[in-house]
């Protein structure tokens, strides 16, 4: 028998650590599902590659390589637990994180309520030092190494030991910034650094400094992170040679260990980007070239769109309170997971999120500790979840939940049913809105999508959704709760490299824009090559961020391969043209009195990894160690057919008007393709579950989809 080659996707959430497999071989796919550990993330990562190579019956010297997608960076923003920074600008400047933008959240309306939320390195730990380039990188002023020195010393006396760096037009030249931290090494030397022209190397200075001290806050936590697992994976190197590990970046692709480390900004939506990614792949191979996609975890829901098969990107995104400017899949999250709380607001209204019970203590029918009421109490009370999950490896306490929806209820004034279908109601509505915001708010119709929910919760309230969006149809894949794991799987190695370059593009000079483009590219191989691949292996992708003389934002395009000659620069304006018109409805296409202006140069470099196929079914479905044995099938019940895969029944509640009726269990591995089930109906798998509403009707595809729409 041939030796066992397995690349393994791992995914850390905020509740369960989900695990994907890949026998390059054979190309089974394996998936399993174990408990997140929060205290120490890498513990849950370890359990699950234990886990899943014991399902294959393969050790360790099988592993070929491991992609993951983490939480770490993320969860340190969105918690606002960004240490003790420190800033270092270009002098007369200390003011610029104050200053900021001028935007209000909401709208100017909101102007008078607004409060100015803290800036991310207080006042009195920014410092300035002296010397002044202008925008195109010549020197005005010298830099002042002794008034670095001086304050290099002052940030060591201080015991402040992360620092970020940000001096004006140093994207145009790195020289000051690489002076100031060749200081720091001197008189600093343990003093963690982030230069703003190595980590956003774009005019702007606010938004460079915003990402550049991000960067450098969440370095030492995902550098020790990321150390303390490469350790523990040297039990699975082979004749000393360690396991490639990758990990997953927002911008849709993955990255070397060894190297994100150097760029731990790149990691702030890692796991969301896998789930995108990931369903974008399913969804195309079913046949859907407009997607909508939402991750439902125990946290919170992540939604994006996609487009023949590519998750939208963007520069304008934030995390939390801070504001990123690095490429990143275009993702929307909202506090609404199987853990967000329900809670009585001062009002006396039903509230639900965004804090959330998390993994630990969790819900209350988790029984390790919760108080509060969630989402996965009001699902278990109303019975649209089993008593148990991950295939009854965690039972739950029901009554728990009961009594704990009942005591709300009674706050509120409202039956138990009442109040639990409410929770999930608030919960359905909170989703709805963050995918309003990828679409509606970006000039698309909601109603033009294929909804594709997975992870643990996303399916669970899918029915709502469509109701709420007027969407017509909904995919749910098989092993909903894995595909962000298995989303590491499919994406390749991939960098990113911009830099400014501000010219109309009626005088702009192709040449100099070439040159600039050709040292970005220059910087893509090296980096691929580095992460070992073959020249004939590079693929890069260039890009220009344009816009019309005096606006204050970018439209990104693609620029052609080859020359850049006239021909070139026209068609690249055409396609500003267009995409304006397609985001905001009009354009100045033939309007000499609105010239084009050319603003960053982008150079993506891609490695490709071999990917996953996703096979077609004709016959039922093999089942695999989760799939074996119903945890709930009753003995001397209904018999299963591949068609049809009954395994008994429960009371269900779908309206808190109607209360409960009986309703049939299925087991979703007995489905075929081609079956169908109508609602009401509650499809149950491994990791996940699907209450299938009164007046829907579920359709198994090819593939092993779920293809839900309302029945005719």
């Amino acid at each position: 028998m041939a030796m066992r080659r397995v690349r393994i996707g791992i995914d850390t959430g905020g509740t369960f650590t989900d695990v994907v497999a890949l026998d390059e071989t054979s190309g089974e796919l394996v998936t399993t599902k174990t408990p997140s550990t929060p205290a120490n993330p890498a513990d849950g990562f370890m359990t699950g590659i234990d886990r899943i190579l014991e399902q294959l019956g393969a050790g360790g010297d099988a592993v070929t390589a491991i992609s993951h997608g983490t939480t770490v960076a993320t969860n340190q923003l969105l918690e606002g637990k960004v240490g003790r920074l420190g800033f270092v600008t270009t002098e007369g400047y200390e003011a610029m994180l104050e200053i900021a933008r001028q935007s209000v959240p909401d709208g100017y309306g909101n102007s008078y309520f607004w409060v100015k939320p803290d800036r991310i390195v207080p006042r009195h730990l920014v410092k300035g030092v002296g010397g002044r380039l202008d925008f195109t990188g010549a020197e005005v002023r010298p830099f002042d190494e002794a008034g670095a020195r001086e304050v290099a010393r002052w940030f060591r006396d201080q015991g402040v030991d992360t620092l970020g760096v940000c001096f004006l037009h140093a994207y145009a030249d790195p020289a000051h910034e690489l002076a100031m931290r060749a200081v720091l090494a001197e008189e600093h030397p343990h003093a963690v650094v982030s230069l703003s022209s190595e980590v956003l190397p774009e005019y702007r200075e606010y938004e460079r400094a915003m990402t550049t001290l991000v960067d450098a806050a969440v370095k030492p936590r995902l550098s020790a992170y990321v150390g303390n697992i490469r350790s523990r994976l040297g039990s699975l190197a082979v004749e000393g040679d360690p396991v490639p590990f990758y990990v997953m970046k927002s911008n849709g692709g993955v990255l070397s260990a060894d190297e994100v480390v150097n760029q731990p900004i790149t990691t702030v939506l890692s796991g969301p980007a896998a789930g995108a990614l990931g369903a974008a792949m399913i969804a195309q191979v079913a046949g859907f070239d407009r997607v909508l996609t939402s991750d439902g975890g125990g946290t919170s829901t992540d939604v994006s769109v996609v487009i023949d098969g590519e998750p939208t990107l963007t520069t304008e995104g934030s995390v939390g309170a801070f504001p990123s400017k690095i490429p990143m899949i275009d993702v929307v999250t909202v506090g609404a997971g199987g853990g967000s709380i329900a809670w009585v607001s001062p009002e006396g209204t039903l509230k639900v999120g965004p804090h959330s019970a998390g993994a630990d203590p969790g819900p209350l029918c988790y029984a390790q500790g919760g108080t509060d009421v969630t989402v996965t109490d009001a699902h278990a009370v109303l019975g649209r979840i089993p008593p148990h999950l991950l295939g009854g490896e965690i039972p739950l306490d029901v009554d728990a939940a009961r009594a704990g929806v009942e005591a709300l209820a009674k706050e509120l004034g409202l039956t138990s049913e009442a109040c639990a279908v409410g929770v999930l109601e608030i919960s359905a509505w909170n989703q709805a809105n963050a995918l309003r915001q990828v679409t509606v708010k970006r000039g698309l119709d909601v109603r033009d999508f294929t909804l594709t929910t997975f992870g643990g919760s996303g399916s669970l309230l899918l029915c709502r959704l469509m109701d709420v969006l007027g969407i017509r149809t909904v995919l749910v894949p098989p092993n909903p709760g894995n595909v962000s794991a298995f989303g590491l799987l499919t994406v390749d190695v991939r960098n990113d490299y911009v830099r400014t370059h501000v010219a109309f593009a009626d005088t702009l000079d192709a040449d100099a824009v070439s040159g600039l483009y050709d040292d970005l590219a220059a910087q893509a191989h090296a980096a691929l090559s580095r992460e070992g691949f073959a020249d004939d292996q590079h693929r890069l992708v260039r890009t220009a961020d344009l816009r019309y003389f005096g606006q204050a934002f970018e439209v990104r395009v693609p620029v052609p391969d080859g020359p850049l000659d006239a021909d070139a620069i026209a068609s690249v304006a055409a396609a500003f043209h267009a995409e304006h018109r397609a985001l905001y409805g009009y354009d100045f296409a033939g309007d000499g009195s609105q010239p084009v202006e050319w603003v960053n140069l982008r150079v993506t470099g891609i490695g490709p990894i071999k990917r996953p196929e996703i096979r077609r079914h004709t016959d039922p479905p093999e089942t695999d160690a989760h799939d074996a044995d119903p945890p709930d099938k009753p003995d001397g019940g209904l018999a299963s057919s591949p068609a049809f895969g009954r395994v008994g029944g429960r009371p269900v509640c779908f309206d808190a008007t109607d209360g409960y009726v009986d309703t049939a269990v299925l087991w979703r591995p007995d489905l075929a393709p081609g079956a169908t089930v109508d609602g009401p109906a509650i499809i149950e798998e491994f990791g996940s579950t699907v209450p299938l509403h009164p007046g829907f009707t579920a359709r198994v595809d090819e593939h092993l989809n779920l293809i839900v729409t309302r029945q005719a």
